[in-house]
């Protein structure tokens, strides 16, 4: 699987060309899945607006669903344990990318893995996973429990550990909205490995091992 960690989706021509070059093929030529999922579990989210908003690509600051994609569809991995495998298996493994929203990264996972749905990423070598903030916190190893908002019933902040760093979204200058450097240094101090602190016109992606950050903003890698 390649990946397109983001923290608030594709912001910027930089982003973007980041993408395109993941996928190998226009964004108009490609097929895309939205997964809302991470946003039901997250305290300040839910069901109602904001799952729709992102489904229906009316969130301008975030740009994931409107950029264009040939066809879009939604997975939704709460819905997955009721309904037979045939039914959405092809499809995802069919699929360009898949665009996974934020909210809580925890709930996210554990969908991932009660759905069964964390059993096909091996197979996805060419698919894109085009994570937001959470969607992109749960590639990694653990989140810190300053971003834990749901419980695990594991009581763990562990998460998929497809890369091996963990990331924290959203930075932002003192005194604006979103997580101080600070605040992502505390954090840091609290995980083990590398951490990166990123602000919302910065992604990593991900392809082979291979790692590359793509910025027209600020980002920091910090060690525990």
């Amino acid at each position: 699987m390649r990946l397109l960690l983001t923290s608030a989706g594709v912001k910027n021509a930089s982003i973007r060309n980041a993408l395109l070059d993941l996928l190998g093929k226009p964004i108009e030529e490609s097929t895309a899945l939205c997964i809302p999922t991470a946003q039901y579990g997250h305290p300040h989210l839910g069901p109602g607006v904001k799952p729709w908003e992102f489904i229906s690509g009316h969130e301008p600051g975030t740009p994931m669903v409107e950029l264009g994609w040939k066809s879009m569809g939604v997975l939704e991995l709460t819905a997955l344990p009721s309904i037979d495998e045939e039914k959405w298996v092809p499809l995802v493994r069919e699929t360009d990318a898949l665009l996974v929203a934020g909210g809580d990264a925890l709930y996210l996972y554990h969908w991932m893995r009660e759905s069964g749905f964390v059993d096909l990423l091996p197979s996805l070598d060419e698919t894109v996973w085009v994570g937001l903030s959470a969607g992109s916190m749960v590639m990694t190893p653990r989140i810190g429990e300053d971003f834990v908002g749901w419980k695990s019933p594991s009581g763990s902040d562990e998460t998929l550990g497809l890369v091996d760093f963990s990331i924290c979204p959203h930075l932002a200058p003192d005194g604006m909205p979103g997580n101080s450097m600070a605040e992502a240094e505390a954090w840091a101090a609290t995980i083990d490995g590398p951490a990166y602190a990123m602000d919302d016109e910065t992604a990593i992606s991900v392809v082979d091992g291979k790692v590359e950050v793509v910025s027209e903003g600020q980002w920091r890698l910090l060690s525990a």
